[in-house]
C-alpha cells in the first residue's frame, strides 16, 4: 500500500516541479493518458484491498491501457472520428466504479456509529 502512495506522490511533485509543456496538438494524448494512469491506479488500490494485487499485472496494465488508449484515439483522428470522448467516457465511468469500491471498503472499515443505521438494526 506504501509504493504506490509514494509513487503516486513523486509524480505529482515531478509534474509541479518539472517545467515542461505538451503542445495543444498533443494535449488530447496526454489527458487520455493521464485517465488511463489514473484508472490503472485505482484498480491496484481495489486489487490491493481485496489483497489479489500483483505487480506484474499492475504495471503492464498501466503502461498497456495508457498506449492502447493514446493508439485508439490516434487512430480515430486519421479517421476523422472524436473516439476520444468514447474513451474518456469509459475511464470516467471505470474510476467512479473503483472510487465507489474503495469508498465502500473504507466507510465498512470505520466502527458505524450513525442513528440511521442504529435504527435500521432495530427495526430488522
Amino acid at each position: 500500500m506504501l509504493f504506490p502512495i509514494i509513487g503516486a506522490i513523486i509524480g505529482v511533485v515531478a509534474g509541479v516541479f518539472i517545467p515542461y509543456t505538451v503542445s495543444a496538438s498533443y494535449s488530447i494524448y496526454v489527458a487520455i493518458a493521464i485517465l488511463a494512469a489514473f484508472d490503472s491506479m485505482l484498480g491496484g488500490f481495489v486489487a490491493m484491498m481485496n489483497k489479489n494485487f500483483k505487480l506484474l499485472i499492475f504495471i503492464t496494465g498501466f503502461f498497456g491501457n495508457a498506449i492502447l488508449s493514446v493508439l485508439i484515439v490516434f487512430l480515430g483522428t486519421k479517421l476523422g472520428l472524436d473516439l476520444y470522448i468514447a474513451v474518456g467516457v469509459v475511464f470516467a465511468i471505470r474510476i467512479f466504479q473503483n472510487f465507489a469500491i474503495i469508498r465502500r471498503f473504507l466507510l465498512n472499515k470505520w466502527p458505524k456509529s450513525d442513528k440511521i443505521e442504529k435504527n435500521a438494526e432495530k427495526k430488522a
